[in-house]
């Protein structure tokens, strides 16, 4: 049925992403005075996967749509995993009332929105269902336009929250290295970050609905602009998956980040959670260290969940265990479960625990610091 799968035709390529340009064909997306949201976002996911395929020989792009066609959001997160991709980025552009003087940039990752504006982001994103087929068996009767149907978002675990968050991070650093106003790192419940087995984010690229933000998305400047902050936090992002993978692989350290050029704009500092003193873990609603190592020897714990917030002792998300601590990495929150200095006896709780988290895995600690073992 699809002939929508676009791919950089090219062999021996490890790393897949997906580039997904959001709305299209039938579904405009906002509407701005001169341009619609669609032809932004296909602009900025074309001008992306080329920078990402001239500079890195080793990486496969794939597209969700590379005209103006209408996708389905399952399709998109589908294309995604049957081409095992290793990264899905989807371009949007936001709105708010007509008349707002809203400005700049913000990322989001999957999961509860925790604000109204964060809310609203997520609804107007996910009513492109309604042009779709049989809409309400394919998503299982979710409303777009009902608050009450995003509460499935709060109970959702993405295994792959750590990286995306990291991504996110650092494509709004870069926007912030591009001039361009942060408005940080987010959650919400978008449909099409909903089923990708891969890190993946979601990027407002500004406001249609603000007639300066506009004209800056419109013209090929501007959108230059947009594609070269989003390839330059894709390099950083790849270089530490290559580290973590052990080795170089391609051209990854020597793919090269792109200076854009500076222009007068204030910028906001990103924000993000603070990391701990070291990796020291805390009982979760305590003040106080938990841990009850000795000094030199090995402390084995579960990691059960990460958050880029920091959850409440009684957070449904810890499926009734007490007893969790957490400590903060890279400004994730982690949470782990158990604490023994015997390794079998920490497996043995693991299989227990991963009855309820299935991607449960031991963590080990040693002196109040993280280590390997």
């Amino acid at each position: 049925m699809f002939s929508l799968l676009f791919v950089n035709q090219a062999e021996g390529k490890d790393f897949v992403v997906v580039i997904d340009a959001g709305h299209g064909g039938k579904d405009p997306g906002a509407k701005g005075k001169s341009i619609n949201e669609k032809t932004i976002n296909l602009s900025v996911a074309q001008k992306l996967g080329s920078l990402i395929s001239q500079n890195h020989k080793d990486v496969k792009v794939v597209y969700t749509r590379k005209t103006d066609v209408f996708v389905d959001l399952d399709e998109r997160a589908n294309i995604a995993n049957r081409n095992k991709a290793d990264l899905f980025i989807s371009i949007h552009t936001n709105a708010v009332k007509r008349g707002s003087a809203v400005a700049g940039t913000e990322t989001y990752t999957l999961g509860l929105a925790r604000t109204d504006e964060n809310l609203e982001v997520a609804m107007r994103e996910n009513s492109a269902i309604l042009l779709e087929d049989n809409y309400l068996q394919k998503y299982e009767g979710f409303d777009p336009n009902s608050s009450e149907s995003y509460i499935i978002f709060e109970f959702m675990q993405n295994k792959h929250m750590e990286q995306s968050i990291s991504l996110a991070s650092e494509v709004q650093k870069s926007f912030v290295s591009a001039k361009r106003k942060n408005r940080g790192v987010r959650q919400a419940g978008f449909l099409v970050l909903r089923k990708t087995g891969m890190p993946s984010i979601l990027v407002e690229l500004g406001y249609i609905s603000n007639p300066a933000e506009e004209q800056f998305m419109k013209g090929a400047e501007g959108q230059r602009r947009l594609a070269t902050a989003i390839y330059n936090a894709f390099t950083k992002y790849k270089r530490e998956y290559d580290r973590k993978k052990g080795g170089v692989s391609g051209n990854v350290f020597t793919a090269p980040l792109i200076e854009i050029k500076e222009e007068n704009n204030q910028v906001e500092p990103v924000e993000a959670p603070k990391n701990e003193a070291k990796t020291v873990t805390k009982k979760v609603g305590e003040k106080t260290s938990s841990s009850k190592e000795l000094k030199g020897v090995v402390i084995y714990k579960i990691q059960i969940l990460t958050s880029d917030k920091k959850l409440s002792a009684n957070s449904k998300l810890f499926k009734g265990y007490k007893n969790v601590d957490y400590f903060v990495e890279k400004g994730i929150y982690k949470y782990t479960y158990g604490e023994m200095s015997d390794l079998n006896a920490i497996r043995k709780l693991r299989r227990q625990v991963a009855r309820d988290f299935k991607d449960a895995f031991i963590v080990a600690f040693k002196d109040g610091e993280k280590v390997k073992y």
